[in-house]
């Protein structure tokens, strides 16, 4: 009997060409498409892409792009405002939309049958959206508060902010996607028109059509409600400012009452997925595994968590970004346990680490796990259809997205250790400390009580 091993790795080499259930193909108004044939299900995903995102706003302007995403569902001359919704609701389906930095996107997963309805209404928006002076306002008013339930409500989510802004102090990235709550409010009726003629645009678009329909078919409605669609002049280069070489180690530190437990987040910029050249960000993620990603068998699960010296220890990285991204550890002490002793383990462990290098069977099995997990997911038309759509929205080819799963399985234990050094020595990242507000001073030493307790405080250091 064969392996489960061999057996996954063998499903995954046939991926390294282009799958035989995948077309790509682009329209002549330089839309870009892919058609993923599944007929296991009556049942199709449709998703259009825009690159464009939270990264491409202008200083001034942020939350732009999430600011529209709302109104893109106001309606047009054929559609009243929630239409769209409604009457994927009304058909059986569901439908949703988000943001990124690097991307915008909408989606409808309905009945195969009903692809012609959902292609029809997703075109029109595309050329067609009408923001009404009712509309516009009244949905700022929404984002507003969207972001002061999901944010100014959450220390956790203000402490992101913070450490992303320190993090990224010259790139866009270091902009919430949402927006700072001061210029979100100053968003105009205008600044969403120029954005939506500016950007939507078929050739700055990716339509993916995953689920029970042909190749042909996918086409011929494509061709029928996208291609008339004129392209908005040619589409530009993506070039934003970059993060300089940081030389030296960062630190922050928030206390807020409503924080429960401490909290450690440690980030560096690494290098993303680029066209052509996958491998460092493969290693990445493999080492981003091997040290956080099982709460049993990680190195950081093995060295703290089971051995009471952490509640929580992970580490993590997504190499699917346009521009440098980050590898975090984070950590979250026993009670009682002081920041600088809990912090001193977690250096203690990468160090170690650092020295000993990968175990094989720790490799082995984090690349199987890896590879199991993959093969699942193409079980999923939306899941298939979100790689193709986010890889291609950050700049990759569908060849690249094709060879990923051969990249990951070719990593070595030297490569994984030459990614570890990059992003594990000292100097150049942002440690942040999230903590409960101290204890108060003694009676005779306190301040004077306050009737409100104060806001989020937090400092940098270095």
């Amino acid at each position: 009997m064969l392996s489960s091993a061999l057996v996954l790795g063998s499903a995954l080499s046939a991926l390294a060409q282009m799958p035989q259930d995948v077309t790509h193909f682009t329209l002549p108004n330089g839309l870009e498409t892919v058609v993923i044939q599944d007929d296991r299900a009556p049942v199709v995903v449709q998703m259009v892409w825009y690159r464009i995102g939270a990264a491409d706003e202008v200083p001034g302007k942020s939350g732009i792009a999430h600011y529209l995403e709302h109104l893109m569902f106001k309606g047009t001359d054929k559609l009243a405002p929630g239409e769209l919704s409604k009457t994927v609701t009304a058909n059986g389906g569901s439908d949703n939309a988000f943001t990124s930095w690097d991307y915008t996107a909408y989606f409808q997963r309905i009945a195969s049958d009903r692809l012609p309805l959902v292609m029809e209404m997703e075109a029109d928006r595309m050329a067609n959206l009408k923001i009404s002076d009712d509309d516009w306002m009244a949905e700022r008013q929404v984002v507003l508060a969207e972001r002061a339930q999901r944010v100014d409500s959450d220390p956790a989510a203000l402490f992101a902010e913070e450490m992303n802004a320190i993090v990224y102090d010259n790139h866009p990235y270091g902009r919430p996607i949402i927006g700072w709550r001061n210029e979100i409010a100053d968003l105009t009726r205008q600044d969403a028109i120029d954005w939506y003629d500016t950007h939507y645009s078929p050739n700055e678009a990716i339509l993916v059509i995953a689920g029970d329909v042909t190749p042909e078919e996918a086409r011929r409605l494509a061709e029928e409600n996208y291609g008339p669609i004129p392209a908005k002049g040619e589409a530009e280069p993506r070039i934003r400012p970059q993060e300089p070489p940081k030389q030296t180690a960062r630190r922050i530190s928030m206390s807020d009452p409503r924080v429960a437990q401490p909290r450690m987040t440690r980030s560096v910029l690494a290098t993303e997925r680029n066209p052509g050249d996958q491998e460092r960000a493969a290693a990445l993620t493999v080492l981003a595994d091997l040290l956080g990603g099982s709460p049993q068998t990680s190195v950081l699960a093995r060295e703290l968590m089971l051995t009471g010296k952490a509640l929580w220890a992970g580490a993590s990285y997504d190499g699917l970004s346009l521009d440098p991204t980050e590898f975090t550890l984070s950590l979250v002490p026993p009670q009682g346990t002081e920041p600088a002793k809990a912090e001193a383990a977690l250096d203690e462990v990468i160090a170690k680490f650092l020295k000993d290098g990968v175990d094989p069977g720790d490799l082995e099995r984090v690349k199987t796990r890896i590879r199991a997990t993959q093969v699942y997911a193409q079980d999923s038309a939306h899941a298939r259809a979100y790689d193709y759509g986010q890889g291609l929205a950050t700049g990759l080819s569908v060849e690249d997205v094709n060879d990923w799963p051969d990249i990951l399985a070719a990593v070595t234990a030297d490569d994984v250790m030459d990614a570890a050094r990059d992003v594990l020595a000292d100097g150049g990242g942002v440690t942040g400390w999230l903590t409960p507000e101290p204890p108060a001073e003694p009676a005779a030493k306190a301040a004077p009580p306050k009737s409100d307790p104060e806001p989020a405080k937090a400092e940098v250091q270095g």
